[in-house]
C-alpha cells in the first residue's frame, strides 16, 4: 500500500471497525431468516432468468456486502499488523487517538501540540507502516 492509502485507512479506521461490527451483527441476525420468511413457496423451482426475484436479489446484495466487509477487514488488519512498529511514545499516543476517531485538530488540543506537529508525527507513523509494507511485498515476491 502506498502512503496515501495508509493515511486514508488511519483516518477511516474508527468508522471501519464500527461498520464491520454493525454489518456482522446484521448478517448474523438475518442468517437463515430469509427462506423461512417466505414459506414453502420459496423452495419450489423457479423459471430460469427470473431476475426480478427478491430472494435472488437479496442473496446477491448480501454477497456484495460480505465482500465489502472482507475488504474493510483487510484494511483494518493491515494497520493492526503494523502497530508494533510504532515505539515512540508520542507516535503511539497519536496513533491511538487516530484509531479512536479523533481529528488532527482534536489530537492537537488533547496533546498540547500544534496541528503541524501532529501532522509530522502522523506522517512518521505512515512512513514506518509504508516501509514495513514495502518489505513484506519484497519478501512475498522473493518467496512467491
Amino acid at each position: 500500500m502506498n502512503k496515501n492509502e495508509i493515511s486514508k485507512i488511519l483516518r477511516d479506521y474508527h468508522w471501519m471497525i464500527n461498520e464491520i461490527k454493525r454489518q456482522r451483527k446484521i448478517l448474523e441476525d438475518m442468517n437463515g431468516n430469509l427462506t423461512a420468511q417466505y414459506g414453502i413457496e420459496s423452495t419450489l423451482p423457479k423459471p430460469k432468468g427470473q431476475n426480478g426475484d427478491p430472494i435472488i436479489r437479496e442473496v446477491l446484495r448480501r454477497e456484495k456486502k460480505s465482500k465489502w466487509i472482507e475488504k474493510l477487514e483487510r484494511k483494518v488488519m493491515f494497520i493492526q499488523e503494523r502497530m508494533d512498529l510504532i515505539i515512540d511514545e508520542r507516535e503511539k499516543a497519536v496513533l491511538e487517538c487516530l484509531l479512536d476517531g479523533m481529528s488532527i485538530k482534536a489530537i492537537s488540543k488533547h496533546m498540547g501540540l500544534s496541528e503541524r506537529h501532529i501532522f509530522r508525527i502522523k506522517n512518521s507513523i505512515v512512513d514506518k507502516m509504508s516501509e514495513m509494507s514495502g518489505m513484506s511485498g519484497m519478501s512475498e515476491k522473493l518467496c512467491g
